[in-house]
C-alpha cells in the first residue's frame, strides 16, 4: 500500500468508525457486530501507526465513542423531545482497550510487569457487561447525581431516571465517604428485555434488536416513571481511585458492597496469566446460563498505587484490558427459505430455523444476504447450519455442517421473478442483489417505503407494521401522501382502532408537518440516501426546488456523493411518479425548505465552508449544528475553498500544516463565537444542542 492509498483507507476506516459508533451509541441501532467494529478500530490503528503523518487527534483511535445528544425514545403518549442537561465528569470517563487474542492479555500482562518492576500486584477478573456505562456521585450517603459516559468528559444527567431503577440505593449506610462516584453499567435482564419487546409489538412499535440497545433506550426516557416499568438493574464496578483511600480495587469494590450498592459477586482474584485463563475459560462457557447479556471479561491491576503508576492514554486506562468473547454460535436445521422484497425493491433470502436458542434469545430467522453467499456456502433445504449473533444484532448464518448433509438434498433456486408481484428480477453487473424493478405496483416495495417514512428516525408518524398493512389492503394509503387525507371518521371505523387511537395518529401527522427538510428528504427513501447523505444534500441546496434543478455536477459538488449517489438522487427527482408525490407532500405541509421548521439563526457564516478539528466546550456534532444553523457548512478536509479552519483544543496537526500551506486562517472557539451575533444559540431545538 502506498502513502496515497493509506490515506484513503485511513479517511474511509474514520468515516465507517464514525458513522457506525453514533449508530452504537446515539441511535441505540447498531448494523455491525462488535467484531466488525473492532476488527475496523484495529485496521485504522495500524495504518496510523505505519503512516503517522496521517494520524490526527480527530481520530476514532483516539475518541471515546459517545452517546450525547442521543435522539430519545418516545412513550405511549407524544411527549415534547427535549435534550438531557449535559453536565462535566470530574474524573474523565474512558472506555477499555479490548482483544480477542489470549495472548494480547499475555502481552498486557508482560508488560505490566516490567513498568511496574518488581512491585506486587495482583489482577481483579469480572464479567464485562453488555449495557450501557453510567457513573453514579454519592453525597452524604445520598444519590445527587447519575451522568452517562457521554464523550468521556461530559455526559447526560440522568438522575431521575436512575432513582427508578430498583437496585440503585437512594440512601447508604454504614461507613461510606463523604462524597465519591462510583461507576457501572445499566443491564436490562432477558426476561424483561423479552416483556419489553413483546409490548412493543403489541403497540406496533419496532423491537430493541438486544438488551444493550434496549437499556441504553430506557435509560434516555423522557418519563422517569415509565423507567421504573422498564426491568432495569444496575452492576456498580470502579471507584476512581483518586476519589477514596483504600489500597486496592477490590477493597473499594468490598466496602461499596457493604454500603449497598450493587457490586458483582462474578469477580475473581486472580495473580498469574494461568488463573487468568481458567477464568476466561470458565464464563465463556458459562455465560449462557447467565440472566442477562455480557461480551467479555475485563482484567484490571488490582492495587491502586499500581494502576497511578501505569496512568492512561487518551481514551484508555493502562492498567486494564477488555478481553472479548466471540459471537455465541449454535447449529440448527434449515427448514425453508422466503424470499423478502424490501422497499427498495432489493431481494433477500431468510432463513427459517428450527428454534435454537442463542445469546439469550430464540431465533426463528437469520439473513442469507443475497444470492452469491448461498451459492458461496453451498446451502441446501434442509442443512444443519451454524447461525451467530455477532454482536447481538441480527442472526445470519455463517456456514453449513456437512457431515450432516442427507444425501439428495435439493440446492435452493434463486428466484428470477418477484415473490411478491411476479415481475422479472434484474440485476447490475456492480450490485450483489436482485432487484424487483416494479416499484410503483410491487406490494412489498409500498409496504416498504409506508414504513421508511412513517420510522422514527424519518417523519415519526405512529404507525408500525400492522397499521400500514391494514391501510394498504384497504385502499386507504398506496404512498405517503395518502396519509395526509385520513380522517379520524375513516379510521375509527377501522377494527381494531378506538377514537384515542385515531386520535394519537392524527396529533403525530400534525407533529410530522414540523419534521425538517433533512428528515422529509430522508423519509422519501432515495436509494442510497441514508440520513447522514439527507442532510448533506438539504443544507447544500436548502430547499426541494433547487434539488430538482441540479445538475449531476451540481450534485457531485456536496461532501460525500458520489457517481451513484448523484445518479440514484437525480433519477428520483426527474421521476413523474416522484414529482407527482412530492407536489402532494408540499401541499399537505411538510417542509420541503431549510427555511421552514429549521430556520436559521443568522446568515453570519453564509456561503463559507469550515473545517472543525480538535476538542471544544460542545460535541463536535453540535459544533457542525451551530455552523449550519448560522448558515456555514462544515468539510472533512482543507482546501482552497475552505474558509478557515475553526480550532479547538489539540487540532490536528496535518490540518494546521495544510492552512498554514494554503494561507487558511486558523480561527479558535472563542473567535468563532464572536462571529456569531448575540444569543446566536437560542434557537428552540439548537439550545439544548449547542449551550451548557
Amino acid at each position: 500500500m502506498d502513502r496515497i492509498e493509506a490515506r484513503n483507507r485511513i479517511e474511509e476506516l474514520r468515516r465507517l468508525l464514525e458513522e457506525n459508533s453514533r449508530r452504537y451509541y446515539v441511535d441505540n441501532a447498531p448494523t455491525i457486530s462488535d467484531f466488525e467494529f473492532d476488527t475496523l478500530m484495529h485496521e485504522l490503528e495500524s495504518l496510523e501507526a505505519a503512516y503517522p503523518e496521517f494520524d490526527s487527534p480527530d481520530s476514532p483511535t483516539h475518541k471515546v465513542g459517545s452517546d450525547l445528544d442521543a435522539p430519545l425514545e418516545g412513550n405511549a403518549e407524544p411527549l415534547a423531545r427535549t435534550g438531557f442537561v449535559q453536565r462535566r465528569h470530574r474524573y474523565p470517563m474512558l472506555s477499555l482497550g479490548n482483544t480477542y487474542s489470549i495472548s494480547e492479555i499475555e502481552e498486557f500482562t508482560s508488560r505490566a510487569e516490567r513498568t511496574l518492576d518488581g512491585a506486587r500486584f495482583s489482577y481483579s477478573c469480572e464479567l464485562k457487561f453488555d449495557g450501557t456505562a453510567i457513573c453514579l456521585t454519592y453525597r452524604g450517603g445520598r444519590l445527587v447525581q447519575a451522568l452517562t459516559r457521554g464523550d468521556g468528559v461530559w455526559g447526560d444527567d440522568v438522575t431521575e431516571n436512575a432513582l427508578r431503577i430498583s437496585n440503585i440505593p437512594r440512601q447508604l449506610h454504614g461507613d461510606y465517604p463523604e462524597e465519591f462516584e462510583i461507576r457501572g453499567e445499566v443491564l436490562m435482564p432477558y426476561e424483561a428485555f423479552d416483556a419489553l419487546n413483546r409490548e412493543r409489538e403489541d403497540n406496533e412499535d419496532p423491537p430493541f434488536a438486544n438488551p444493550r440497545n434496549a437499556a441504553s433506550g430506557s435509560l434516555k426516557l423522557v418519563d422517569p416513571e415509565e423507567v421504573a416499568h422498564r426491568g432495569l438493574i444496575c452492576t456498580l464496578y470502579h471507584i476512581p481511585a483518586e476519589s477514596v483511600t483504600f489500597a486496592s480495587h477490590w477493597e473499594a469494590l468490598d466496602a461499596a458492597a457493604r454500603w449497598g450498592l450493587p457490586v458483582s459477586d462474578k469477580r475473581r482474584l486472580c495473580h498469574d496469566i494461568g488463573e487468568i485463563r481458567e477464568y476466561i475459560d470458565y464464563w465463556d462457557r458459562q455465560r449462557k446460563f447467565l440472566p442477562f447479556a455480557t461480551d467479555g471479561i475485563v482484567i484490571k491491576i488490582n492495587e491502586l498505587d499500581c494502576q497511578r503508576t501505569l496512568g492512561y492514554t487518551a481514551k484508555f486506562p493502562r492498567w486494564a484490558v477488555a478481553f472479548k468473547f466471540k459471537a455465541e454460535q449454535a447449529c440448527t436445521r434449515l427448514v425453508s427459505i422466503d424470499y423478502q422484497v424490501g422497499r427498495t425493491g432489493a431481494v433477500t433470502p431468510v432463513a427459517n430455523l428450527e428454534p435454537v436458542q442463542l445469546s439469550g434469545t430464540v431465533v426463528r430467522r437469520a439473513t442469507l444476504n443475497n444470492a452469491d453467499i448461498m451459492e458461496q456456502m453451498d446451502i441446501r433445504t434442509g442443512d444443519y447450519v451454524f447461525v451467530e449473533k455477532g454482536g447481538e444484532i441480527i442472526p445470519k448464518i455463517t456456514g453449513v455442517d456437512l457431515s450432516k448433509r442427507e444425501a439428495g438434498a435439493v440446492r435452493p433456486e434463486f428466484p428470477r421473478n418477484c415473490p411478491d408481484c411476479g415481475t422479472p428480477l434484474v440485476k447490475s453487473p456492480d450490485e450483489a442483489r436482485w432487484f424487483c424493478p416494479n416499484q410503483d405496483g410491487c406490494p412489498m416495495q409500498i409496504k416498504g417505503r409506508l414504513l421508511h417514512f412513517t420510522s422514527r428516525r424519518a417523519m415519526d408518524i405512529l404507525a408500525g407494521e400492522v397499521t400500514v398493512e391494514q391501510l394498504y389492503e384497504l385502499g386507504l394509503a398506496r404512498r405517503p401522501s395518502d396519509l395526509y387525507k385520513l380522517s379520524k371518521w375513516q379510521l375509527s371505523s377501522l377494527e381494531g382502532w378506538k377514537d384515542r387511537a385515531a386520535q394519537r395518529f392524527l396529533d403525530s401527522l400534525a407533529e410530522s408537518r414540523k419534521v425538517p427538510f433533512e428528515r422529509v428528504l430522508f423519509a422519501m427513501g432515495i436509494r442510497y440516501v441514508g440520513e447522514t447523505t439527507a442532510k448533506a444534500v438539504a443544507r447544500h441546496f436548502g430547499n426541494i426546488d433547487a434539488l430538482a434543478a441540479a445538475s449531476k455536477e451540481d450534485l457531485l459538488q456536496v461532501d460525500d456523493i458520489g457517481e451513484v449517489i448523484a445518479s440514484s438522487i437525480l433519477d428520483f427527482m426527474h421521476d413523474p411518479v416522484q414529482q407527482e408525490e412530492i407536489a402532494r407532500l408540499r401541499e399537505a405541509g411538510l417542509q420541503f425548505s431549510t427555511d421552514g421548521g429549521g430556520a436559521a439563526l443568522s446568515s453570519a457564516l453564509e456561503g463559507k465552508t469550515i473545517v472543525i478539528s480538535g476538542n471544544f466546550s460542545i460535541s463536535r456534532d453540535a459544533m457542525k449544528e451551530l455552523i449550519a444553523a448560522h448558515g456555514g457548512k462544515t468539510s472533512s478536509s482543507v482546501s482552497g475553498k475552505t474558509a478557515f479552519l475553526l480550532a479547538g483544543t489539540k487540532p490536528g496537526p496535518e490540518k494546521l500544516s495544510k492552512c498554514e500551506k494554503l494561507g487558511v486562517p486558523v480561527v479558535s472557539e472563542e473567535e468563532f463565537r464572536k462571529m456569531l451575533p448575540e444569543g446566536g444559540g437560542a434557537r428552540e431545538g439548537v439550545t439544548e444542542l449547542t449551550l451548557f
